[in-house]
């Protein structure tokens, strides 16, 4: 498989690889503070059953992106829809942490609405969109 000629596809594996790794990484940490500090938070959505359910998701979610990078890297028309997908998820979390009460919170819930934008802005630029259909076409 040839890598992407533009660098705004590189970009774009770029970010989807953080993010999913990211994503990953936060259901590995779910995992340790499962086994280390029990289930906290309020009743309605601490047990068991809701813990696994976090997990899963954050962990299908992370894996998905790293499918998308594959994607953004293999200049495939498919990876637009998910990753933009994912970008808007990201604005939608980002939002409300940043406003957080703590520092850190915030710090994450700004670079998740940087990124997110940016992502957006990448796979909706003209080049982007140009090198998609252009390698669509010699696939045909």
């Amino acid at each position: 498989m040839t890598g992407p000629r533009h660098p705004f596809l590189i970009a774009l594996a770029i970010i989807a690889v953080i993010q999913g790794l990211g994503l990953i990484g936060y259901a590995v940490y779910d995992i340790v503070q499962g086994f280390t500090v029990g289930i906290t938070g309020p009743q309605e959505v601490s047990n068991l059953p809701a813990l696994i359910l976090q997990i899963v998701i954050f962990a299908v979610l992370g894996v998905g992106l790293l499918f998308v990078a594959r994607g953004w890297w293999g200049v495939k028309y498919g990876a637009r829809a998910p990753f933009i997908v994912a970008q808007l998820l990201a604005l939608v979390v980002g939002i409300p942490l940043a406003s957080a009460p703590d520092v850190g919170t915030q710090r994450a819930g700004i670079a998740l609405i940087v990124v997110g934008a940016v992502g957006l802005v990448l796979a909706l630029a003209p080049p982007v969109t140009r090198a998609l259909v252009e390698t669509d076409a010699h696939d045909v």
